[in-house]
């Protein structure tokens, strides 16, 4: 059974299970799951008498996008911590005990504050201290299992009306499968399944490149996880500009989404 082969029928195998609809062939469409904010730890996680799949199962080998999320109860916030770190999640409840496949690619949102204008002070209405206990709600552990973090200011209304229009989806798509076909063809194995050994030799790193890692880790006080996801952020950039190996701009892109030190010094300049 090839690995394309295994996928579908695993995706087929969830959606009977989950009970959603009448399965009648093999589901070739990778799962875009959006539940809303209100849903449950059961509906997010899974549980139930009959250990139903969660959110989290029924989008493994798609997209699990998380609209406001740090609206969602801290409990199910905390409870992604294991798909993302290990691709499966485990669920025990009095029926019995199950482990669930959930690897998955996770998308969130959410608004910077409650009123959704912190840091335009004209703007946001929120008292003082109340958009950084907003997006408290999502912890540290979780932070640094998540890859990059793109903040999206205000675009004014002229440039939605009269500015240049961007790449079209088409355009991008296909250098990101070009990247992810380079990456499989290498590594036997997309980037964001690569750790250890297996990941530092994917890298190719520049000795330039290699202290800026270390020196970038340092300065963030990174755990050896986030050190990890910072590389594979790297390696990505770098297959999507064509490179063999990592070099020190590669690094310093994958920062910029990870590191606030670095948006705050750039911000300045």
């Amino acid at each position: 059974m090839t690995m394309a082969t295994a996928t579908l029928t695993a995706a087929t195998i969830i959606a009977s299970v989950s009970g959603e609809a009448p399965i009648r062939d093999l589901v070739r469409t990778p799962p875009f799951r959006t539940p809303h904010h209100t849903s449950s730890y059961a509906a997010i996680v899974g549980g139930g008498p009959r250990l139903v799949p969660g959110e989290v199962t029924r989008a493994d080998n798609g997209v699990l996008f998380l609209d406001e999320l740090t609206e969602f109860s801290r409990d199910v916030l905390e409870a992604l911590r294991q798909p993302l770190e290990d691709g499966r999640v485990s669920i025990v409840r009095a029926a019995g005990a199950v482990t669930l496949p959930a690897r998955f690619q996770l998308v969130a949102a959410t608004n910077p504050c409650p009123c959704g204008h912190a840091g335009d002070d004209d703007r946001c209405s929120c008292a003082v201290g109340v958009p950084e206990r907003y997006v408290g709600r999502i912890s540290g552990p979780l932070r640094d299992r998540i890859d990059l973090w793109v903040s999206m200011p205000r675009v004014p209304s002229a440039t939605l009306i009269t500015g240049q229009d961007p790449e079209d989806t088409a355009t991008v798509g296909a250098r990101i499968a070009a990247a992810r076909a380079r990456a499989s063809r290498d590594r036997r194995r997309i980037n964001g399944r690569l750790r250890g050994q297996a990941l530092r030799r994917a890298c190719r790193l520049s000795e330039a490149a290699s202290r800026r890692v270390a020196d970038l880790a340092e300065a963030e006080f990174a755990s050896g996880r986030g050190t990890e996801r910072l590389l594979r952020v790297a390696r990505t950039i770098a297959d999507l500009d064509g490179s063999i190996g990592i070099d020190v701009a590669h690094i310093e892109e994958a920062g910029w989404y990870r590191s606030p030190i670095l948006k705050h010094a750039a911000l300045a300049s």
